[in-house]
């Protein structure tokens, strides 16, 4: 089944303003002294738009003025980071979380738990890439903080306790060719030795030198999520140990290609890059 595109995430597109008026009436049945959930839920209407590369699926909730929880959770998507350029996304016209007879992914396993007995779900039968599922439909509902904290996987910590954010993750001049390139991570200025701290509980993967990066520590976290540490002056780890959260890892240096000391810091899902920014709490 076939359902009404949105193209563009803007008012030239008639499918997104059709899709705003169609959010926004289903927010006032969901308001007020005389909400009403069951009318919301019948006037659900679901579009799809195709992911493209510069698209992030916070800002897409954003724009669509409707909870990343029903994006998420109609979706099957277990975080952020989930969403492919490409991949057909359903829009939902009304807040709400889904959930699928049948849990397969982590956060599925964890909102089906608070709410597979509790009474308010719709029974829908939505057809979701391809595949024809029975979903339980709580509209107005939204995640829980540990649902958001999952989604969101909140619970990476600044790696340093002190320091300045010299550069940040995306395009820019390289510091030593003068060159436009990626920066895959953020950059903290700290003096040298200062305590570099894991991010997360996880494994430590690999150490070692790169011409690039210097001395270098990664970490294997949960949810394939990875962290990296470069320009390190020195190791307080070996490879294979486990790491908690704030565990001391090493020392800021200068080595590798750096212009002073500092840390090259990296979040990577599935071993790709990702802008750390927002994910990381003091």
């Amino acid at each position: 089944m076939d359902f009404p595109a949105i193209r563009r995430l803007d008012n030239t597109d008639t499918g997104f303003s059709q899709y705003m008026s169609d959010v926004e009436s289903n927010r006032r049945l969901l308001t007020g002294a005389r909400a009403n959930p069951e009318r919301a839920a019948e006037n659900l209407t679901i579009y799809q738009y195709t992911v493209r590369n510069t698209d992030d699926f916070l800002f897409i909730a954003a724009r669509l003025n409707i909870p990343h929880s029903a994006l998420a959770s109609i979706n099957r998507l277990n975080n952020p980071q989930a969403l492919e350029t490409g991949m057909t996304l359903l829009l939902p016209s009304c807040p709400g979380i889904f959930i699928p007879s049948t849990v397969e992914t982590d956060l599925e396993k964890i909102i089906g738990a608070s709410r597979i007995n509790t009474e308010g779900g719709i029974e829908l039968k939505i057809n979701v890439r391809g595949r024809s599922l029975e979903f339980l439909f709580f509209p107005g509902a939204d995640f829980t903080p540990t649902e958001r904290a999952f989604f969101l996987n909140s619970g990476f910590r600044f790696p340093l306790r002190y320091y300045r954010i010299t550069s940040r993750y995306g395009i820019r001049s390289d510091p030593l060719s003068g060159n436009q390139q990626m920066h895959q991570g953020i950059d903290l200025g700290a003096p040298e030795g200062t305590e570099v701290f894991a991010v997360a509980d996880g494994v430590v993967t690999a150490t070692g030198y790169d011409n690039v990066y210097g001395n270098y520590i990664i970490i294997n976290h949960s949810n394939n999520y990875s962290s990296l540490y470069g320009h390190l002056l020195s190791f307080d780890t070996v490879l294979r140990a486990e790491v908690k959260s704030g565990t001391l890892i090493g020392r800021v240096g200068s080595t590798g290609q750096s212009t002073g000391p500092h840390l090259h810091f990296e979040l990577r899902y599935g071993g790709r890059p990702f802008d750390p920014a927002g994910r990381l709490r003091p």
